[in-house]
């Protein structure tokens, strides 16, 4: 869930207007040289209005009103770069790095957990302009991307947290898989002998995803945890992602990023996963084009679903969802050991099969599929049909994969079953669908063939077959008559609109625990909720009964940056900090906005909307924050941004907010963009976008005009990737291009005297510095001409680098002239 609330968006009386989540599938992208001045003053805005157009494998990326779309590619291809040197990594590299890693010094101080409490995304003290309170999603935590019921517990899978166990159904969480090398999730399963699978490496194609290292079977799950010996094959599986694992009587079946393999149940642990499946084999590791820019496209599989009827009759989801020659529906009669094909009749376009789900009811008479359309992804920017990349919700009355196929729902029809989401003709606004290549769940109730729960964005209902559909899981309630600006929420109150899920579905489970009501959980960028499976719901067909079982014990949220300072007298007295210790954590968060929390508290508030990106706080006084959305679209507060009682409409009204836009007005800053202030002197702040920016006024900036350029790179799509700001010295670390296709990486050093910055580039060229994307940079506070380079390229989701034997950390000791390899 995103936030793009300035007086250009504010549409309803200052109630905001739809922005959707930070993250989007990998593409490769290039950029113009230029931009075109004078429309936009910030890549922020750029981002949001759609003009910045991407290409990809599939084509120009959509937008809409905010460009969202364009701007989610954005996200996902930027953070997908971070993580990108040319080439492939073959299984094994992973284990092998993991064991270098475990061989690495290590500190010897304890750790606390600091953020197992709960987090209030509805607090209705951080009702500021810029905070998402009052949109009803309540408690909430970090993206969930499994479900599993089984065996008297509920098991939920983090997108970068691992696994959980709740014995009540109801919270209560325990990890289960910490100790795994990867923590990234795919899939969870129970098969039929109680025991938990899990299939790590999320393959959301997300923005903010990782690879796993395989999969794993718990025998005992309801009260064992998961170890590296529980690992199913050899390394096949390995640095990738598991789409969803299936059963089908002795056999597991795997839908990968690299294909579908398929393994025994009982068999042998240790035996290699067999591969059923690849389209473009060639592609895959060790194959003679694995080497291509494109090479990991070529293998997607994005669903395996196994005929109840016959277990021998499996059918799968395969292609990349910017569209692809081998894009379709595939089948095998014989449990996999040979595919063709399916040419689908009915109501679906087999040229426009893209991102699909599959679901058939318990009996096998029907099957649905929730498809998502390569030809709106390939829209251009700012049409109708680009603002819903939904193709269409179908069903198989017979159960038969080849149809015929009868559409039940698309974006209009969604929009119009209660929906916060509304498309526009004009193509302006978001319709159902719009991260259709991202967001995906579909699942038939056992008890009824008829009765289906979808998860796009928001979460749908149909209980008669897909002939109508309810919205019990809207995308927020701003947009609805029971919206209240002084409403309480849950966990708070029960006043206004009732509680909904949070935004952006990827995981469903329907099931009981301890002989309880079925119930279905569903997992999203917020973690979990469940509802009865036959729920309540108010006129519009909302629900009335979600429940959040984010009790803070699920610990899975994601940051990206942190920052501390210390507690002053007067923060002391803001609601939600008057216990605890003598600081204030502030952290921005993927799609969870910006968080507060004094350690010690009983709770975490959020007082930052939408993505928080990276984050800077006065180490002196921790309600001084500054809180970036994206593309250095930059917001400082002097009050935790807590409005108080002396500004009652600071809600609604922009003038009355306890936030200041301090934006910087770069052209081309990355989407999270970086900005750090000087470790000598904390007023001095430096980011940096295409440009270098510099100013001194610390947390008393009032305005982006006060930002000074101090340095622009020699090209247009050069964009800085790290900034270090000590004493007098400056270290940046940049890209462009930034993709596979002819990446090149650079860094410059720069030196503040009288008043004024001198950079100098650094010379990485025989430097043995690689040519991979350089994340961090950092100087040593005692001796400035001591410089370090965080360098990365080994763990990404799609084509992965060279890591065996290359290092990740170099150090300079003067001033960037020679560098060494560290830790190799």
């Amino acid at each position: 869930m995103r936030w793009a609330r300035t007086s250009r968006t504010r549409a309803l009386v200052g109630v905001p207007v739809a922005a959707l989540a930070a993250v989007a599938v990998v593409v490769a992208v290039t950029r113009p040289a230029e931009e075109p001045e004078g429309r936009f003053d910030t890549a922020a805005e750029k981002y949001e209005s759609g003009e910045i157009e991407l290409d990809s494998p599939g084509g120009e990326a959509n937008g809409g009103e905010g460009g969202e779309a364009a701007e989610l590619r954005v996200a996902m291809e930027q953070y997908a770069q971070a993580r990108t040197a040319p080439g492939i990594v073959a299984p094994g590299a992973y284990s092998s790095a993991f064991t270098a890693l475990q061989a690495l010094p290590a500190t010897q101080q304890s750790w606390t957990e600091l953020t197992r409490v709960p987090y209030d995304a509805d607090d209705p003290d951080y009702r500021d302009y810029y905070s998402n309170s009052s949109g009803g999603a309540g408690l909430v935590t970090g993206r969930v991307t499994a479900l599993a019921v089984g065996g008297d517990a509920v098991y939920a899978a983090g997108a970068d947290g691992g696994v959980w166990r709740s014995t009540t159904g109801t919270g209560k969480w325990q990890p289960i898989a910490d100790q795994l090398p990867s923590l990234s999730s795919g899939d969870l399963q129970v098969d039929r002998t109680g025991a938990l699978w899990y299939g790590t490496g999320e393959a959301n194609t997300g923005a903010t995803s990782y690879v796993g290292s395989g999969v794993y079977r718990l025998a005992n799950p309801r009260s064992g945890t998961f170890s590296t010996s529980d690992r199913i094959g050899g390394t096949e599986l390995e640095s990738t992602g598991v789409h969803h694992l299936r059963f089908a009587g002795d056999t597991v079946y795997a839908a990968t990023q690299r294909g579908l393999y398929a393994h025994s149940v009982s068999g042998p642990a240790g035996e290699p996963w067999k591969l059923l499946y690849a389209p473009n084999p060639t592609y895959l590791p060790g194959g003679t084009k694995a080497g291509d820019p494109d090479a990991g496209y070529k293998n997607i599989v994005n669903d395996v679903a196994v005929d109840p009827r016959n277990a021998a009759h499996v059918i799968a989801a395969v292609g990349w969802r910017g569209g692809d020659t081998y894009n379709g529906f595939y089948e095998s009669t014989n449990g996999g050991s040979t595919w063709s094909k399916i040419n689908p009749g009915g109501a679906i376009n087999p040229q426009d099969i893209g991102y699909a789900t599959f679901a058939f009811a318990a009996d096998g008479s029907k099957l649905y599929v929730v498809n998502e359309s390569v030809q709106r992804y390939n829209q251009g920017t700012g049409t109708a049909a680009a603002n819903s990349l939904l193709d269409g919700i179908y069903v198989s009355n017979t159960g038969n994969p080849s149809g015929p196929w009868n559409k039940i729902a698309d974006s209009t029809k969604l929009a119009n079953s209660g929906s916060a989401l509304k498309q526009s003709t004009s193509g302006k606004g978001y319709g159902p669908g719009v991260q259709a290549w991202y967001n995906q769940f579909l699942a038939v109730d056992p008890a009824n063939a008829n009765h289906v729960y979808a998860g796009l964005e928001e979460v749908y209902e149909t209980s008669n077959g897909g002939s109508s559909w309810t919205t019990p899981g809207p995308y927020w309630n701003f947009s609805f008559p029971c919206w209240r600006v002084d409403g309480l929420y849950a966990p708070n109150g029960n006043e206004g609109c009732s509680q909904t899920s949070h935004s952006d579905q990827h995981a469903v489970a329907i099931g009981t625990v301890a002989g309880g009501a079925p119930y279905v959980y569903v997992g999203n960028d917020g973690g979990v909720y469940r509802r009865p499976v036959n729920g309540a719901a108010d006129r519009s067909g909302h629900a009335t009964d979600w429940q959040s079982l984010n009790d803070g014990t699920l610990d899975a949220l994601q940051y990206y940056y942190v920052g501390v300072g210390k507690l002053q007298a007067d923060d002391a007295k803001r609601p939600d900090l008057t216990t605890g210790e003598q600081v204030l954590v502030s952290g921005g968060l993927q799609d969870n906005g910006g968080s507060l929390l004094r350690p010690g508290a009983s709770k975490m508030v959020s007082n930052f909307g939408g993505d928080g990106g990276d984050v800077l706080v006065d180490p002196q006084d921790g309600c001084n924050i500054v809180q970036e959305y994206v593309a250095l679209s930059m917001r400082v507060t002097r009050t935790c941004a807590n409005p108080g009682p002396d500004r009652p409409n600071a809600f609604l009204d922009l003038s009355q907010s306890t936030t200041t836009d301090i934006s910087p007005p770069d052209v081309n800053a990355r989407f999270i963009a970086p900005f750090t202030a000087n470790t000598s002197n904390a007023k001095q702040w430096l980011a940096g976008g295409n440009s270098l920016w510099y100013q001194d006024q610390g947390w008393d900036i009032t305005s982006g005009d006060q930002w000074k350029k101090v340095y622009t790179l020699p090209s247009g799509e050069q964009t800085f990737t790290a900034v270090a700001f000590s004493g007098n010295r400056a270290l940046a670390t940049w890209c462009g291009p930034c993709n596979n296709s002819g990446f090149t990486r650079g860094a410059v050093v720069g030196t503040f005297a009288n008043g004024a910055w001198t950079f100098t580039p650094v010379n990485l060229d025989g430097s043995g510095v690689p040519n991979r994307y350089l994340a961090g940079a950092a100087i040593d506070p005692k001796n400035t001409n001591h410089l370090v380079l965080g360098v990365n390229g080994f763990s990404r989701r799609f084509t992965e680098g060279p890591g065996a034997g290359v290092g990740h950390i170099y150090e300079s000791f003067d001033a960037g002239k020679t560098w060494k390899d560290t830790y190799r």
